[in-house]
């Protein structure tokens, strides 16, 4: 997202094009009190968010009711002298389907100390979604956002740019692999196996389609079988103001 208050008009227009249902949003940049509410709910859309300050925040525009909403994850660690949580993850079920909206940490680089804090933070939200799905396997459960991980290495458009980088270290990868083994499947790889998500401001990256998929729709058994239909949808990057990701969409039945 990249800030929602510049953004707004973008996102509503996706919005009111494509007619989704619910849209989780990161990084919408904003506390609760600086959030653009009336736009989205002229447009029939009610936010659920999670802001603290200008970093980071997380939040949900619905059509559909937001239930047993739930901000951060139990053990969720933070970051920095204080260890503070940070803006990063919320939940909400509508409908019935258990949604979680999340903004992981990127790491930066492999010897700085926010890369530890990515792979706690990863390893903490598997145990979590693990003893969710153990102790309630039949609710639709997804996990849906910016993991700042790229899986495969045709998820980057030259591997050997991020040679000693964050995002395709083996440990990142192992951490998002956890997710399949815990019984999450990617939902739209099996549908999109290739393209990306993402493409950052500078050095021409979008024109020259150097981009990374770093964002995924992480879905249980009973959420992926109603998968019907899913897109990554790349034009959002173009235009005026874009965010330098793209939403990525399932429809399910």
């Amino acid at each position: 997202m990249n800030s929602i208050r510049t953004r707004v008009g973008r996102v509503l227009a996706y919005l009111e094009a494509s007619g989704t249902d619910v849209l989780a949003m990161q990084e919408i940049k904003c506390k609760p009190d600086q959030f653009p509410y009336a736009p989205f709910e002229e447009a029939g859309y009610q936010i659920t968010m999670h802001g603290l300050n200008q970093w980071n925040g997380v939040a949900f525009a619905s059509k559909i009711p937001a239930e047993d909403i739930e901000i951060g994850f139990t053990g969720m660690p933070g970051f920095g002298p204080e260890t503070k949580e940070e803006a990063r993850a919320i939940a909400a079920t509508f409908d019935g389907v258990r949604l979680w909206s999340l903004y992981v940490p990127n790491g930066r680089t492999l010897d700085d100390p926010h890369y530890a804090y990515k792979l706690e933070w990863l390893d903490r939200l598997a145990s979590i979604t693990a003893e969710s799905l153990e102790n309630d396997p039949s609710t639709p459960l997804a996990l849906m956002g910016d993991f700042n991980i790229a899986p495969l290495d045709t998820d980057v458009w030259d591997i050997n740019f991020f040679a000693g980088s964050t995002h395709v270290s083996a440990a990142e990868r192992q951490a998002f692999e956890a997710f399949e083994q815990i019984g999450l499947q990617d939902v739209v790889r099996k549908l999109i196996p290739e393209g990306y998500t993402y493409w950052d401001y500078q050095q021409l990256r979008f024109p020259r389609n150097e981009g990374m998929r770093i964002d995924f729709i992480l879905g249980s058994d009973s959420f992926a079988e109603k998968v019907t239909a899913a897109k990554i949808e790349r034009d959002e990057r173009k235009g005026e103001g874009p965010s330098d990701h793209v939403p990525v969409v399932v429809e399910i039945s």
